[in-house]
């Protein structure tokens, strides 16, 4: 098999009916499968994707294992070249998969690539030019203090769309909400971390594997869009604790000694003054999130697991610090909002 694009699912299916039918019909020839991965629903999803969409291959998951590891055990049942991690409220264009297949065909340092993602509900509004998508945009980078934004959103300020990002260049992480990777490296990094559920782990995968000797694209030829949301708005506290919990733990297993130590002292810092804007913003509930997510990340990076995935990243490690984490500061962006 060449390409399996999954998509993983859980409760989703108004989202399945909505948006798969995209991907069934622009997703076709020879050694390309659909493949739905249903983490634990409850509702009809299961009895939709059989009955509606015939063609796809479902994966069942006994229990609702997260985004990380419902991915994880997807894909440790699939074993074509490519796989591509699809979100299940993205909307796919004709012959999206194409460019993204050929760019990797023909460069093999490249470990993941994502297309081009646009806001589907922009879309949907008759805007022109269309925004980028909050989860991806034109691909995405880091800051130095590990604050993660995208080529067409910074924050929460997002760009339209005007071709300003067209040329295929290197990114530093790749959007989960459609990643085209090897599938042999995705394993062999070890694939999303599990303890992070949701957010922030298609970051951490990317920053692993280019730690290894690999690189990162995004290819503009392909076209997807995505509603965003689907799961967590971008708002909810939940979302606010698990992004800042994640992007520290991220931090502590590949970041190398001593910038480890510079960064987590500014972090203290930065993230507690995110929590006081929020808290100016009359949003209580994410300013402690925030709070709730220092404490955790503290508990879990001093177990055992978590030290182990730090020592084994460095040890693994043949790019002790990517060349692409900017020294742009996006934190202070948050002021402007």
């Amino acid at each position: 098999m060449r390409c399996s694009v999954v998509i993983l699912n859980w409760n989703g299916a108004a989202m399945m009916r909505r948006y798969l039918p995209s991907v069934v019909s622009n997703t076709i020839g020879e050694g390309i499968e659909v493949v739905a991965a249903d983490n634990g629903s409850t509702d009809e999803s299961l009895r939709v994707l059989r009955e509606e969409f015939p063609s796809v291959r479902v994966i069942v998951l006994d229990r609702n294992y997260g985004f990380a590891e419902g991915y994880n055990r997807a894909i440790a049942l699939i074993d074509s070249e490519y796989t591509v991690l699809l979100n299940s409220d993205v909307e796919v264009t004709e012959d999206w998969l194409s460019p993204l297949l050929s760019y990797m065909d023909t460069h093999p340092q490249t470990a993941a690539c994502q297309p081009k993602i646009l806001s589907w509900s922009s879309k949907e509004r008759g805007e022109r030019p269309i925004l980028f998508e909050h989860a991806g945009a034109a691909g995405g980078m880091m800051d130095a203090m590990g604050y993660p934004f995208c080529r067409g959103r910074v924050m929460n300020h997002v760009e339209r769309d005007e071709g300003q990002y067209d040329s295929i260049v290197p990114v530093f992480w790749t959007s989960g909400a459609a990643m085209c990777v090897r599938t042999r490296i995705y394993k062999e990094t070890g694939g999303l971390d599990a303890a992070f559920f949701a957010h922030m782990e298609e970051i951490d995968l990317c920053w692993r594997m280019q730690c290894r000797g690999n690189s990162l694209v995004c290819v503009p030829q392909s076209t997807v869009y995505h509603l965003g949301g689907g799961a967590l708005s971008y708002e909810n506290p939940r979302k606010t604790y698990l992004n800042f919990r994640n992007n520290l733990l991220m931090l502590y297993k590949n970041l190398p000694y001593p910038r480890l130590l510079i960064v987590l002292f500014c972090r203290f810092f930065l993230d507690y003054a995110a929590a006081l804007q929020y808290l100016l913003k009359g949003q209580g509930k994410n300013a402690m999130s925030v709070v709730k997510a220092r404490c955790d990340y503290w508990r879990m990076r001093t177990g055992s697991d978590m030290r182990l995935k730090r020592t084994t990243n460095r040890r693994l490690a043949t790019v002790s610090y990517p060349s692409l984490i900017t020294r742009r500061l996006v934190f202070f962006r948050l002021f402007g909002d």
